[in-house]
């Protein structure tokens, strides 16, 4: 699944300002309807050394990607929220019902996280 990435400061203020925010346990959405898919994770320093910090980025960036097949064209910001540990379930469980509270989902009869999400839920990843 491709999408574009948010990387100019513009793009970032537009979305902050206008974006809708979406809140669970484990992370927090801002996103706004646009004209492709597009995404950006923030992560401060107060969640560690930047060897944690990547790690979340990577793992917020897999989540997304594994549930962004039926994501409607969307500009989306993601930030975790502080905890022990994170967890590629445990973001791709966040992240699918998120999409779903928020009705971002093309198709809204499309229900559970993809396959590659409940195999690493089942491996305890």
């Amino acid at each position: 699944m491709q999408y574009l990435r948010i990387k100019k400061k513009k793009q970032f203020s537009k979305l902050l300002k206008g974006g809708k925010r979406a809140h669970s346990e484990l992370l927090t959405i801002i996103y706004l309807p646009d004209n492709e898919k597009k995404m950006a994770v923030c992560v401060g320093k107060k969640y560690g050394k930047s060897v944690v910090r990547n790690r979340i980025k990577r793992l917020l960036r897999e989540a997304y990607r594994a549930n962004a097949e039926r994501l409607s064209p969307t500009a989306m910001l993601l930030i975790p929220k502080v905890a022990e540990e994170y967890s590629f379930a445990a973001f791709s469980r966040e992240i699918a019902r998120l999409f779903r509270k928020e009705k971002l989902l093309e198709d809204p009869t499309a229900e559970g996280i993809s396959p590659k999400c409940k195999a690493a839920e089942k491996d305890g990843v």
